[in-house]
């Protein structure tokens, strides 16, 4: 797991994919923005990768309760809200828009959240990267907790956005930047360091 504030903080947590207790390293996120800015921020939205559909009740049950948890122990004065939302790169549907010659990708930017999505869920698709030929491949986003009352399509724009703040690619990205790093992170330490590394390079982005 990986967190990012301004100017930089960067956690890398190993062990498992879910149940990793992420309470330690969210409250040093939190901490380092305090330190910054003077105050914790009133939203926070974490984009969590790496989870199926079978996964998602241990994740509601304990890695949210978890989170609730550390934000809570480092506001004693105020109460960031909160949002959790799952992040899928491999999914199955397509998009299409149709003129009146052609079948074509729909433009990025693009946001399906109903008739494809599932009703107990809330959920919605984002096209936020071009394809080079073929059809192009969503990203599935599952908002699993969420008490900050945004509008879906605030909540909708903010990942769009996201997929812009790359440092490592001039374009779009498909999933939100935050995700990117993280895979960047856990890709480095598991072919190179073999280990936690130095909180010593905790603001920088090293493993770019």
């Amino acid at each position: 797991m990986v967190f990012i504030t301004s100017p930089g903080l960067i956690y890398f947590v190993s062990g498992k994919v879910i149940l990793f207790l992420p309470t330690i390293n969210s409250a040093g996120a939190l901490n380092k923005w305090y330190k910054h800015n003077h105050g914790l921020p009133a939203r926070i939205v974490v984009y969590r990768d790496g989870v199926g559909d079978g996964q998602l009740k241990t994740l509601i049950e304990y890695e949210v309760p978890q989170l609730l948890s550390s934000v809570t122990e480092a506001s004693s004065n105020t109460s960031p809200k909160l949002s959790v939302i799952v992040v899928r790169k491999k999914c199955t549907p397509r998009f299409f828009t149709e003129t009146d010659r052609s079948v074509q990708n729909p433009p990025l930017g693009t946001v399906v959240d109903s008739e494809a999505t599932r009703p107990e869920w809330y959920d919605f698709y984002l096209i936020s990267r071009a394809a080079c030929r073929g059809t192009v491949s969503p990203t599935h986003y599952n908002v699993i907790y969420d008490d900050n009352g945004l509008k879906p399509d605030h909540m909708q724009r903010l990942t769009f956005k996201l997929c812009h703040l790359y440092y490592n690619w001039p374009g779009l990205i498909s999933i939100p930047a935050p995700c990117q790093y993280a895979h960047k992170l856990t890709f480095l330490v598991a072919q190179s360091i073999h280990k936690e590394p130095s909180l010593e390079l905790s603001n920088s982005l090293f493993y770019l």
